[in-house]
């Protein structure tokens, strides 16, 4: 259930259980707002963050993304109580309703991982089971150093490969380590997450979000199309077979970039011993590659 604190009045209210914001230009917060819940995932909140995603997958002025949770959680996976309903309809025989949640909640991955801007993860707290996922889907990966994690699908009878995790954590982390995390469904801090490989970094939580946001607002003003061709080169290389194909394709992407605006404005300023002024070049240029119209 949503959180609805009382207003004035003493009446109930309803408070989005996704928030977003534009901390700076070019910069989408999202946050997910169930802070009692610790932010589990219920299927409004699925919908309401693949809404979001919808809405800045197609947003012009956005280019970087940072996502953190409301609270003292990033996100602890499954609403237990909700997730009791749907396995009570799957055990008398009825499955679809099941099957529909598993769908759309899996789907938040690949949709996190086809989104033109690259995404900030802040894990300001527990971020376990789909919180997990949803740290793993995520492009750069902070946390605060009073985080941890868990794939503990397993721990509830459940198998811990859920949501993407079970393809993404041995490709990030290597097998050996993954196996051991999915099979016990222990917890690992951030120190242990950043050693893994699977944080960039472990901040103090004061800084978490501060940092997060500048991360972001440098990677917004930088080369939008060349940073979203690199995103899908760095997840398309995880499945791509071999070296010779994955080179096959970073040399299409270099013959298609050379040509763009963004090039010429980095060679240029480069030469001219300045900071490059991309917006200025894509605007100048009419060039919207990268980006697709909406609003921020």
């Amino acid at each position: 259930m949503p959180d609805r604190p009382a207003d004035a009045n003493g009446a109930a209210r309803e408070v989005p259980v996704v928030l977003r914001s534009r901390p700076r230009p070019g910069v989408a917060l999202i946050t997910l707002n169930r802070p009692s819940a610790l932010n589990a995932l219920s299927r409004e909140l699925f919908a309401a963050i693949h809404a979001t995603l919808d809405e800045i997958a197609v947003d012009q002025e956005c280019r970087a993304v940072v996502l953190t949770g409301a609270g003292r959680a990033f996100c602890a996976g499954g609403d237990m109580e909700e997730f009791g309903r749907l396995l009570d309809g799957a055990r008398s025989g009825d499955v679809s309703a099941f099957w529909d949640y598993q769908r759309h909640s899996a789907d938040l991955v690949p949709k996190l991982r086809r989104l033109p801007q690259p995404v900030v993860a802040a894990v300001n707290g527990p971020a376990v089971g789909g919180g997990l996922s949803l740290t793993c889907a995520s492009d750069i990966r902070l946390a605060s150093t009073e985080a941890y994690f868990a794939a503990a699908g397993q721990r509830v009878g459940l198998s811990a490969a859920d949501m993407g995790v079970g393809w993404l954590l041995p490709r990030m982390i290597g097998l050996g380590r993954a196996q051991e995390l999915m099979l016990t469904g222990r917890r690992f801090d951030a120190d242990e997450a950043l050693a893994f490989g699977l944080l960039a970094d472990a901040i103090r939580p004061d800084e978490l979000l501060e940092t997060a946001i500048d991360l972001a607002g440098r990677l917004a003003d930088g080369p939008a199309f060349a940073t979203r061709v690199t995103k899908e080169a760095v997840w398309n290389a995880l499945e791509i077979p071999s070296m010779r194909a994955m080179m096959d394709v970073e040399n299409r992407h270099q013959a298609m970039l050379i040509q763009g605006p963004e090039h010429r404005e980095g060679v240029s300023a480069f030469l001219a011993g300045r900071a490059p002024d991309y917006a200025t070049a894509r605007a100048g240029s009419g060039d919207r590659a990268g980006s697709t119209e909406g609003r921020s």
